[in-house]
């Protein structure tokens, strides 16, 4: 963790170009630009207004860090949803004891829906007898 933030610290100091110990999203988006990206003003500005707190309009150290580590989990949340899209071949939202059997099935893993529904009990924090999203994500933690 420790090493994160100073890395965290380090891309902090590249962004702030002015070196005012503040990230403006000019600067932002300037970064984002020099590394092939791209970012719109509009955007730039509700990122910074969104992480911004002290209302100055501007990035703190803290202020960024905590705006990459938002981004972080916003990218492992859009990457967990896609792994449950892959399990909820019926698409009902769920993964049922049937899909999970499937999915392992091409995964090549043989194994019965009994087993299957073994499986799913063990993280079925609900006790619905499926596995819904907010479940899988506290099973993948």
């Amino acid at each position: 963790m420790k090493r994160d933030v100073e890395e965290l610290e380090r891309v902090f100091r590249c962004i702030d170009s002015n070196g005012d110990g503040k990230i403006s999203a000019a600067e932002l988006r300037h970064c984002v630009v020099m590394i092939g990206g791209d970012l719109p003003e509009e955007e730039a500005e509700a990122a910074v207004k969104s992480a911004d707190s002290d209302g100055d309009g501007l990035l703190g150290l803290e202020d960024f860090i905590g705006l990459m580590e938002a981004e972080g989990e916003e990218q492992r949340v859009k990457d967990l949803r896609e792994a449950f899209a892959m399990y909820d071949v019926e698409k009902c939202g769920f993964i049922t004891a049937k899909s999970l059997r499937r999915m392992l099935s091409r995964l090549g893993e043989s194994r019965s829906v009994n087993e299957c529904k073994k499986m799913i009990k063990k993280f079925d924090l609900n006790g619905d007898g499926v596995i819904s999203f907010d479940e899988f994500r506290v099973m993948m933690q």
